[in-house]
């Protein structure tokens, strides 16, 4: 699908209007709007807002509002194409894909069916400052940590390890938290469980202040 392809209107709806022409579109990126999203909503950890999703593809707002509408349409088969497997939702003021709910349980088997592989030093830090703060957003991981960690999270979502548990209500960043699953590998019944972490810091409590048992 090209990005200045005009949609027709549903159920008497208005026909979207055309998304920006490449003239209006910075030389230095390659390929039209609707690409240029699509590929950074394919590695986004958290719904990115219009503003923000215009400033990384480098196009004005107003088409990449128009250019979101159409994707959607497309993805939702609106536009005589098949149904996607996933969809393009705006959640917290932002947008990011997401599996249709139908195919919740297909992938959660998938995910869970994967033969388990050791886990990095580095998702082993980032799951136990989730464990121990959450709820927490990525950003809050990673300034605990002083690193980045969006590879590492979605690793952990992956695993089935975290999850998505709400919007922060003032920012809309995800809450991430753990998962049952979490609690069946650790072998225990509740975080309550979890040795107080006060003793497995080398040196304070940096960042776990608010939580130190």
């Amino acid at each position: 699908m090209t990005d200045d392809v005009q949609t027709e209107g549903v159920q008497g709806e208005p026909a979207l209007e055309p998304v920006e022409q490449a003239a209006e579109e910075p030389a230095e990126f390659p390929g039209g709007v609707a690409q240029r999203l699509e590929a950074i909503l394919m590695v986004a950890d958290e719904p990115l807002s219009v503003v923000s999703l215009a400033t990384a593809v480098g196009a004005p707002v107003a088409a990449v509002r128009r250019t979101l509408a159409a994707l959607v349409e497309d993805y939702d088969g609106r536009q005589g194409t098949p149904e996607r497997g996933f969809e393009l939702r705006e959640v917290g003021g932002g947008w990011r894909f997401y599996v249709r709910a139908e195919y919740d349980d297909m992938v959660a088997g998938y995910v869970g069916g994967q033969a388990p592989a050791r886990l990095s030093q580095a998702a082993l830090e980032t799951l136990a400052v989730i464990a121990y703060k959450q709820p927490v957003t990525r950003s809050q991981v990673a300034s605990i940590r002083a690193v980045n960690v969006d590879s590492v999270v979605r690793t952990l979502l992956a695993r089935g390890l975290i999850t998505e548990v709400a919007a922060h209500p003032e920012t809309g960043a995800i809450l991430y938290g753990t998962t049952d699953m979490l609690l069946q590998q650790l072998g225990i019944n509740s975080l309550d469980e979890l040795p107080p972490i006060s003793p497995l810091l080398d040196d304070g409590s940096d960042g776990f202040d608010d939580i130190v048992g």
